[in-house]
């Protein structure tokens, strides 16, 4: 459970000299920069913003081509910036000319019941004017009370199409209706808008396959375009004044030699710190192999704040055993494993796919090593007398017993949570709130075994823990010092207070109860789908026999992906909410390093 030790850093050197030592720390790749000043919208002593987010837009658009051209591999004939800037161009007309083409398919749908006609010049009308009104049907009486001239144009079944001649709008409560704008360009016009519209719509979208060639080349430079973005970044925040320039950052403490000798190789002057107590320095974790995909799950929430400590290890081995008792099933967990089996080599590209694959074996035998304990094999029980029998050790279906192992989980999760933080925060008495939470949760669930194994020792030792662990807490719950018989009230009055936490505590453990409940309901639902499918082979004598094998497998893979993504969730869950909320008090932000991403020859 590792926080790397962090040091403060300051580079400097001549300004004119800034690009080759940005360039040397981004290959470094050990520093985590801090901006000395905010960017700022123009600045002529900046360089522009390099086009990594638009190489991403460029590269997801001709990537959505349908049918790909032929791949160019010569690097020679290919130009990184006209690409993106000729893949950006033919996305934008396309959208414009689509945007177009609705817009002239709508204006002559709605011009159609008028027909093809051109408005006259009001010099020519003698300065008359001509309005439309889509009038309904059931309101066409309404034209013999105009006393202006008019005419029907067209009608269909809904309503009747009229123009009516006036110098002036006629009056608005003389039709039930708004006029309707019906424009000055023509119906004849307008058809001969959309077939230019789709001729252009036609090139564009060649165009867009003939862009597809270059997604090879252009998913091979991304990095060499991130590289630059960053860069850019990292110009707009170092400090300059007077020919002098400043970068700023944090480091590992076992890199300092690395930086030393890169400064000495430059001449630059370098200075390094401490972070001070009130400083919120980046958090970097590191695990050993086998378990850093805990790394992984921790960072999926927060990250550890610097001055805490690293829950890695204790959340990869929780949720495993967390998505175990959800899954509850050894038959699923064997096609899951059979899933990860056949990307196991396409996981091992990445460091991440990696770490993947190790938490994905772990969670994956605890689900199988569970599942054969509660004997449930895609919701069948092992028959009496046979070896994966008399492995079967749990019964789902006891409720007591498996309440109790809930519980007796929940305690032990958080019952971890407060002695790690009891240790970070010795001696005594500055761990006291911590071991007493401890002693309360000890003292709790001896207390309930007691009490329901009709224990009477254990339930009576269990109430004494109780009642120290909670003293404790009273007494130790405040930060103020006893001066005179008023702040010594106070800090009682803040002991008291704390102890509010105790239903907090008792709803945490509580929580723990969905393991055996989220558990249950799966074996039950598959126990309900091959219950189904057997009753319907024997009311069907012959198609029963397909439709009882298309009901297990839609029935057991609507199981397994619900228990998958309640694995999941409440795996996660558990150790977010209850777990972090006793065993961290502040969140941090993760170590960014200013690094290449373009692999060098």
């Amino acid at each position: 459970m590792t926080i790397l030790a962090l040091r403060k850093v300051t580079l400097a050197g001549l300004a004119q000299d800034r690009k080759v030592m940005l360039s040397g720390l981004q290959r470094m790749g050990c520093l985590h920069l801090i901006p000395l000043r905010p960017k700022l919208a123009a600045d002529p002593d900046r360089t522009q913003s390099a086009p990594a987010e638009e190489a991403y837009k460029a590269l997801r658009w001709i990537s959505d081509v349908a049918e790909k051209r032929q791949q160019v591999k010569d690097i020679g004939a290919f130009d990184f910036d006209e690409v993106v800037r000729l893949a950006l161009g033919n996305k934008q007309r396309l959208r414009e000319a689509e945007d177009e083409k609705a817009f002239l398919q709508r204006r002559i749908h709605e011009l159609t019941p008028w027909g093809d006609f051109t408005l006259p010049s009001s010099a020519y009308s003698g300065g008359y004017l001509y309005w439309f009104y889509q009038l309904p049907l059931h309101e066409r009486g309404r034209l013999a009370e105009l006393d202006l001239p008019w005419q029907e144009v067209h009608r269909d079944n809904r309503f009747t199409y009229v123009v009516v001649i006036a110098r002036e709008e006629p009056d608005a409560g003389l039709l039930p209706v708004a006029r309707t704008h019906t424009g000055a360009v023509s119906l004849s016009q307008l058809h001969a808008r959309l077939n230019e519209t789709e001729v252009r719509l036609e090139d564009l979208h060649a165009e867009h396959t003939a862009l597809s060639r270059w997604i090879f080349l252009l998913s091979q430079n991304l990095a060499h375009a991130e590289d630059r973005s960053a860069l850019v970044e990292a110009d707009q925040g170092i400090w300059l004044q007077d020919g002098v320039c400043l970068v700023q950052g944090w480091v590992a403490e076992r890199e300092l030699p690395l930086l030393q000798a890169f400064a000495t190789e430059l001449g630059l002057a370098l200075t390094t710190e401490k972070p001070l107590p009130e400083e919120r320095p980046p958090t970097l974790l590191e695990n050993p192999s086998p378990v850093d995909g805990g790394q992984d799950l921790v960072s999926f929430y927060q990250t550890p704040n610097y001055h805490e400590w690293d829950p890695s290890r204790i959340v990869f081995f929780s949720f495993a055993l967390f998505f175990a008792m959800i899954l509850a099933d050894a038959g699923y967990a064997v096609i899951l494993g059979l899933i990860l089996v056949r990307y196991w080599k396409r996981l091992k590209k990445s460091a991440e796919g990696r770490r993947f694959r190790i938490l994905s074996v772990v969670v994956l035998a605890a689900s199988f090593l569970y599942g054969v304990l509660v004997g449930s094999y895609f919701g069948i029980e092992p028959s009496p007398g046979t070896l994966v029998a008399r492995l079967k050790l749990l019964e789902l279906n006891d409720f007591d017993s498996m309440m109790r192992l809930s519980i007796a989980i929940g305690c032990l999760h958080l019952l971890m949570a407060n002695l790690v933080v009891a240790l970070r925060l010795r001696p005594f008495p500055h761990n006291a709130r911590p071991i007493g939470w401890s002693l309360a949760i000890t003292g709790g669930f001896a207390a309930y075994l007691g009490s329901t194994e009709d224990v009477q020792g254990l339930a009576t030792g269990g109430y004494l823990l109780l009642s120290l662990g909670l003293l404790l807490v009273m007494l130790f719950a405040s930060n103020r010092r006893v001066s005179d018989w008023k702040s010594a009230l106070l800090r009682l009055v803040d002991g008291l207070g704390s102890l509010a936490q105790v239903t907090k505590m008792f709803g945490d453990v509580l929580s723990y109860l969905r393991l055996f409940a989220l558990g249950l309901a799966s074996a039950s639902l598959a126990l309900t789908f091959n219950d189904l499918a057997i009753q319907v082979k024997t009311a069907l004598p012959g198609p029963g026999l397909l439709l009882a094998i298309l009901i297990l497998f839609l029935g057991h893979s609507i199981n397994l992906g619900l228990g998958i993504i309640s694995g999941f969730v409440h795996g996660l869950r558990l150790n977010f909410i209850e777990f972090f909320n006793w065993g961290m008090s502040d969140e941090g932000y993760p170590f960014r390093a200013f690094a290449k991403k373009e692999i060098e020859p």
